[in-house]
């Protein structure tokens, strides 16, 4: 009797309730998202097979490959760079848009501009990096068009396509609505009333926004570079598209590696790498997060 009291207390109480109810979500998050990475996990410490598949043997080799050997750490360390310096210009092209919206927008227009920053959204990514490719970026696109027409150059310029700074430029567009939104969101939330002192105590507008908006915000800013750095470290589309091939990142070698070498054990230890790398840079950005919230207290 005591045993079937207590569980009719356990079924009946909030934290069953809770698992209960986020049980379903839960079985769908593990199917989908942790077994696939287990299983990558358990590959990338496998042996490669002489044919496709791998060896139930395991081998610690892979990881030494991927952190020694010169190839795959200069591709790793470009995916790094490229992926740093899309954040960069997408936050510094983000904050000044958000701040419009935020500060010179009436309230009543600002869900009208929300609205049209998520426009991009309304197409397919993949449709979105071909339009890059060939209309703006391409040898009769739109840019190599107004520099002939301005008498910059003779002919259509090659240089401005399939290199790294064209892919630079393809993701800083697709992931800026990322970083306006949470950038926004944190200005939103910085009480006006603050500038106003800073502007009454004789402060210029500049040094009020450098010494009160700007520190109030930056918790929004780095949600914003979190947003935009996590996935394009890993992106496949844009430079396989826009670097036409020439430009090797991380996720063009994993698949280079699985699904052409059939070295599915190493392409599973890049793999593991390249999310260990992030997730280290993410807890330095999420610690850089908390000191701004610490400090704001």
């Amino acid at each position: 009797m005591a045993t079937t009291s207590l569980f009719d207390r356990v079924r009946r109480s909030e934290a069953a309730s809770g698992i209960a109810l986020i049980s379903p979500t839960a079985l769908y998050a593990i199917l989908l998202l942790a077994a696939p990475l287990a299983t990558v996990l358990i590959y990338s410490v496998m042996t490669d097979g002489p044919s496709v598949g791998v060896i139930w043997q395991l081998n610690g080799e892979n990881y030494a490959k991927v952190w020694t050997e010169p190839i795959y750490r200069a591709v790793m360390l470009r995916s790094l760079l490229v992926s740093f310096a899309v954040t960069a210009v997408t936050v510094l092209l983000a904050y000044p848009v958000a701040y419009f919206v935020s500060f010179n927008v009436p309230a009543s227009k600002k869900s009208l501009w929300l609205f049209l920053i998520t426009i991009p959204f309304w197409t397919s990514y993949v449709i979105r990096v071909f339009i890059w490719k060939g209309i703006i970026l391409g040898y009769n696109g739109v840019i190599n068009q107004v520099l002939m027409g301005v008498g910059l150059t003779s002919e259509p310029l090659q240089a401005i396509n399939y290199n790294v700074g064209a892919i630079i430029i393809t993701l800083a567009h697709a992931y800026a609505p990322f970083a306006i939104l949470p950038i926004f969101v944190s200005l939103e939330k910085i009480d006006r009333s603050l500038l106003e002192a800073g502007l009454d105590l004789g402060e210029s507008r500049f040094l009020t926004f450098l010494r009160v908006t700007l520190p109030l915000s930056m918790a929004g800013v780095i949600a914003a570079v979190m947003i935009v750095f996590i996935p394009t470290v890993g992106d496949y589309v844009t430079p396989t598209l826009i670097g036409g091939g020439k430009v090797n990142m991380i996720a063009n070698q994993i698949q280079v590696e699985m699904l052409k070498q059939h070295r599915m054990a190493l392409g599973s230890a890049i793999a593991v790498s390249a999310m260990l790398i992030v997730c280290v840079i993410c807890l330095v950005f999420l610690f850089i997060n908390r000191r701004f919230l610490g400090a704001q207290k």
